[in-house]
């Protein structure tokens, strides 16, 4: 291993943001500083073969093993022109979930489920809060202000 791709692991390992790609840019530099595979596998909690694995991915493709391949899966539902669509109905006024789910569904024809656009909002970089109601005060006065008026007394 050089030196450089020792440094490239380290930075990886403090300032990575994913930690799958740490545990493997860890896992490479333990293997690296001679531990065994089955010490590296007791020390992160994983079976030996996955240490194996990423020692093979490794040999095979050097720094490009460390992130997530893509994984299969069906493709989205909701296209480019769906997603700006969405941006300027919830910029023009603020709807829930349910909501944006008829409303795309009658006007584009598409039927996703809530918890799917909320997914799709999440990575849109929208963020909510659930609505409260009302912000009642308890009907109990607090003990303090008992104990000011029978002292008083």
């Amino acid at each position: 291993m050089s030196e450089s791709e020792r440094e490239q692991l380290q930075v990886i390992i403090k300032k990575g943001s994913d930690w799958r790609e740490r545990e493997r840019a860890q896992t490479i530099l333990m293997l690296s500083e001679g531990q065994t595979v089955v010490a590296v596998a007791e020390h992160q909690g994983v079976q030996p073969e996955a240490i194996r694995e990423r020692r093979r991915k490794w040999w095979k493709n050097g720094l490009a093993s460390l992130p997530d391949q893509p994984r299969s899966g069906a493709p989205s539902k909701l296209t480019d022109a769906h997603r700006s669509q969405l941006k300027e109905w919830i910029d023009a006024e603020p709807l829930n979930c349910r909501a944006l789910v008829s409303r795309l569904t009658t006007e584009c024809g598409v039927t996703i489920s809530a918890g799917t656009l909320r997914n799709e909002l999440k990575r849109m970089g929208y963020v909510w809060k659930r609505t409260r109601y009302s912000l009642k005060k308890s009907v109990i006065p607090n003990a303090s202000s008992r104990l000011s008026k029978t002292s008083l007394n």
